[in-house]
């Protein structure tokens, strides 16, 4: 009678960890799956986005959407650094905002940045900030995005190396949309939709 109830406990315990085990290779499981297609975790780093992304800040970036849509302007975005680039590291990845969009006529002059001939309006910048050219957008040079590509510019226009001088970037290259800031807790919430 004993030795029964020692085999019907040790059986239990057995079950126990053997369940508690498959409940752990599951989320496992439903993480790496929704990390490599649904949402990964980003680290701003750098000040390329001040005001409106400070380093240190963690997002979540949505990696779905444009596989079923196409970026658009004032989205934020998370890329893999053009093959021009260098990097320290095997693989970099920025965060950047859209400006232009294929088809879309971008011309930096007078420290304003013009879309299909208009001056843009940077409502989400502060009014002191300068848009400068760079080695690929030059002063008044008016260029076209070409079809599957999209010019990148950081928030921070002064400090900010993007698209002014690696030019547009491939949609190929383009990991997901920033959505949701998470850490540190003040900054918790989505990130706002900008359109232009």
């Amino acid at each position: 009678m004993m030795k029964n109830e020692m085999y019907k406990q040790k059986g239990s315990v057995g079950m126990f960890i053997l369940e508690f085990v498959q409940s752990i290779v599951l989320a496992l499981a439903v993480f790496v799956l929704l990390y490599l297609f649904v949402a990964q975790p980003n680290e701003v780093k750098g000040n390329s986005m001040l005001p409106n992304f400070v380093t240190g800040e963690y997002l979540l970036t949505d990696k779905l959407t444009y596989n079923f849509s196409d970026p658009k302007r004032g989205d934020v975005v998370v890329f893999k650094a053009p093959p021009t680039e260098p990097c320290a590291e095997d693989e970099c990845e920025y965060i950047k905002r859209i400006i232009g969009v294929p088809g879309d006529r971008v011309m930096v002059m007078g420290g304003q940045v013009y879309l299909n001939g208009q001056v843009l309006d940077q409502y989400f910048l502060p009014s002191d900030f300068v848009t400068d050219s760079g080695s690929f957008l030059s002063e008044g040079v008016e260029i076209v995005i070409p079809e599957g590509q999209y010019l990148c510019f950081g928030d921070n226009r002064s400090h900010s190396r993007d698209g002014r001088e690696f030019g547009p970037i491939d949609k190929s290259l383009i990991v997901g949309k920033a959505f949701f800031k998470y850490w540190p807790v003040g900054s918790v919430g989505l990130v706002p939709k900008v359109s232009f």
